[in-house]
């Protein structure tokens, strides 16, 4: 029916604006619990060891193959949107933040892969396209907290986690009414172990070790757009909406996830996903060379380069990995991978923290290289 990719998109979205809302009014945070802007990186990888933690046990259970996929999206995005909700608490401090926050990202692990699992059960034809539109949503709901604290810049914070958690309530309501599970489904049996058959094949490898390079660069590259920007303002001393600025960034990232799907149908999904993980590489390698450019523009121009670079290959890998799995294990498949490349995200994150200083802020994202070029190799080896 054509109403079900629609949904599966716009749940998709709603769903997932709460993985970033910490990070849009951290700012606000800091102030009203006295912590240094550089707590950022902890809130960050709160949610995504909460997500980590949820995929491993929703992986080791096979929770998305032996139960509807559609009702547990649902169940997760009700749950989240009231764990979200935690951080708007008045009585509120540092440690039930961070509880409020992995909690949030445990109960993400229902929402992201078993989304594109429940994507995959509908569309074998077309998969990459499907799943292009799929992260485009994941893309616009990551930068989404930015925009609404853009918009309701003078009021206070807490309108961003009320915002949140309202549309994760909805998609997860919207995604229960509106999509059946999907024709092509087969119910899993619970056998511990099954989660990571999928790395005999060597395709299925090849494609799961691109995706892990990406992730090193991908939310790394996210988390730190608004401290770019805040730091050329600092640096040049000029008016700048940074969240609305941060928003735009992120959000173009949704853009080169339909058109990488797009272009996957005629190309093939490795062939663009391997163009794409490349030329996000080369950002990472030149970025010295624009991030203080004295032309703004420049600057700015660049950003929106690497941004639509760093997310266009997530999809095509996903598809690679749906396509290489077996029907019985794909929902497991999709999940552990996500919870391996989510990991690494905290390992680059923390690292890029702890070793960024004033003197080194320019050159600092070169780092970021590192993920790109290890998944480049995997994908050229396979081919070999």
């Amino acid at each position: 029916m054509k109403r079900i990719l629609p949904t599966i998109v716009i749940a998709q979205f709603f769903c997932t604006s709460v993985w970033f809302a910490g990070n849009a009014i951290m700012g606000d945070i800091a102030k009203q619990l006295h912590l240094e802007p550089a707590y950022l990186a902890h809130l960050t990888s709160a949610v995504q060891l909460g997500f980590i933690a949820g995929t491993l046990i929703f992986a080791v259970f096979s929770i998305a193959d032996r139960f509807s996929p559609v009702k547990v999206f649902c169940c997760c995005a009700m749950i989240a949107a009231v764990l979200n909700l935690g951080a708007s608490l008045d009585s509120i401090d540092v440690t039930m933040l961070i509880i409020c926050r992995f909690a949030t990202g445990f109960f993400l692990a229902g929402i992201y892969p078993v989304g594109m699992k429940i994507a995959s059960d509908h569309y074998q034809q077309g998969l990459g396209k499907s799943l292009g539109f799929l992260v485009g949503a994941l893309v616009l709901g990551t930068a989404f907290p930015h925009f609404l604290k853009s918009m309701t810049a003078g009021l206070p914070y807490k309108y961003v986690i009320y915002g949140t958690s309202i549309l994760s309530a909805l998609g997860g309501i919207a995604m229960l009414l509106l999509v059946p599970d999907g024709p092509h489904r087969k119910q899993g049996q619970l056998n511990f172990g099954d989660f990571l058959s999928g790395f005999g094949n060597p395709k299925f490898r090849a494609a799961a070790f691109g995706y892990f390079g990406h992730m090193w660069e991908l939310y790394a590259f996210w988390v730190f757009v608004p401290v770019i920007l805040t730091a050329y303002k600092e640096r040049y001393a000029i008016d700048m909406n940074v969240s609305l600025l941060s928003f735009l960034i992120i959000a173009i990232g949704s853009l080169s996830c339909v058109a990488g799907g797009y272009l996957s149908q005629k190309f093939g999904a490795k062939r663009v996903a391997t163009i794409a993980l490349l030329i996000s590489c080369i950002c990472c390698i030149t970025s010295p060379l624009f991030l203080f450019a004295n032309a703004m523009w420049v600057f700015i121009a660049f950003l929106f380069i690497w941004s639509i670079a760093v997310i266009a290959d997530s999809p095509l890998f996903s598809t690679l990995i749906a396509q290489n799995a077996s029907a019985e294990t794909k929902g497991s498949s999709l999940t552990i991978v996500n919870s391996i490349g989510f990991a690494i995200t905290i390992v680059s994150i923390q690292l890029v923290t702890a070793l960024r200083i004033s003197a080194n802020a320019q050159y600092i994202y070169v780092l970021l290289a590192i993920g790109p070029v290890l998944g480049l190799l995997a994908l050229v080896r396979e081919k070999k």
